[in-house]
């Protein structure tokens, strides 16, 4: 057995293996003795909490709380809204769709971190929302609809897939003409690096005309790790672009230090932060959201001006209507016929000529 199949068989997702790396508060032994809820983790991720901070920021990713009983912000059956599910298109389980050209591609509901703030909640965590993971019959849905150009093949984590089975769904996909792009939505790279192989290196790697991304989700510097450093390395090595799509987390990555921090961290692995999600509307996560301006906020603020502009993501908040962008305009303060009057990040001020349409 591999080094990552045997994390995953001693994944830490009970009382008893949590107390081997964390010393458990009573309120975490409540929630985790009275929530009915999937949860769990890596050893090795398990291995990166501290144990004395009930605050500790991969704590509260992993760590159930009895906060997730409150859900006063929530959307019942989010998942059915969010992903389109509910509309006159027939589609197998597997296919969410909100744009015209490209689709998520569902094809598992295991991961090796199950997030206390995912927006999945109800299919990968809660396991109320049930989907039949019938890849072949969405292969032949994106075969037959030929607008479809990029597929994100998602979960669940896709790359717990076997090599051999995620050989197969790329080779099918890449035989599809109007397939231009695939992209994997993974949190191994950081919660399981291990999961890095040459053996999936040789599935996903290489130059092809159909090119592969990979999407990680990394939400606080402290889970940046050597071994993440080496596994994103080896991706990029062998022709896989990585970005990161953090999720904006109230009491984890919303102050100023640990967000600028993150930020630069990944970059200084090669990872190139892509997007900060505002915490969607899922029930039972109320307790991570903030308020929506925070994110523009902290981009404005511990970003923009104050590091190089390549650590800076898109702040969005993802839609049954797709992504879209809250950054509002902080920097054009005033404009007349003659110019723009123009703020930069230290409050210096200039201007550029209002040119007509």
């Amino acid at each position: 057995m591999s080094e990552w199949q045997l994390q995953l068989q001693n994944q830490v997702n009970t009382l008893e293996k949590l107390e081997k790396y964390i010393h458990v508060t009573d309120e975490e032994r409540e929630a985790i003795q009275t929530i009915h809820t999937k949860w769990g983790t890596t050893p090795y991720f398990a291995g990166l909490m501290d144990p004395d901070d009930p605050d500790c920021p991969i704590r509260k990713q992993v760590v159930p709380s009895l906060k997730e009983k409150e859900n006063r912000y929530g959307i019942e059956n989010y998942l059915i809204y969010k992903e389109n599910r509910a509309t006159g298109e027939k589609r197998p389980d597997t296919i969410a769709r909100q744009y015209h050209d490209r689709v998520a591609f569902t094809v598992m509901n295991t991961c090796a971190i199950y997030c206390r703030h995912c927006f999945r909640k109800e299919l990968v965590v809660d396991e109320s929302l049930k989907l039949k993971f019938d890849v072949d019959e969405g292969l032949e849905w994106i075969r037959e609809h030929k607008e479809i150009r990029d597929v994100l093949i998602t979960g669940g984590d896709p790359l717990l897939l076997s090599d051999e089975m995620l050989d197969y769904i790329i080779r099918k996909l890449r035989e599809i003409p109007h397939i231009e792009m695939i992209r994997f939505g993974s949190r191994l790279p950081v919660v399981l690096p291990h999961r890095i192989t040459k053996g999936l290196l040789k599935v996903l790697g290489g130059y092809h005309k159909v090119p592969i991304w990979l999407n990680t989700q990394c939400n606080h510097a402290k889970e940046i790790t050597e071994r993440t450093a080496e596994a994103v390395y080896d991706l990029m090595t062998a022709g896989i672009g990585v970005g990161n799509q953090a999720v904006l987390l109230r009491g984890i990555n919303d102050d100023k230090k640990s967000f600028k921090e993150l930020h630069q961290k990944l970059l200084s692995i090669r990872i190139r932060p892509y997007y900060v999600f505002y915490c969607e509307p899922a029930p039972g996560i109320d307790h991570f959201r903030t308020p929506v301006e925070k994110g523009a906020e902290l981009i404005r603020d511990t970003l923009r001006g104050h590091t190089t502009g390549m650590a800076q993501p898109m702040y969005v908040v993802a839609t049954n209507i797709g992504k879209i962008p809250l950054m509002p305009d902080y920097y054009i303060t005033d404009k007349n016929d003659k110019e723009y009057i123009l703020t930069n990040y230290k409050g210096q001020v200039t201007t550029t000529p209002n040119i007509p349409d």
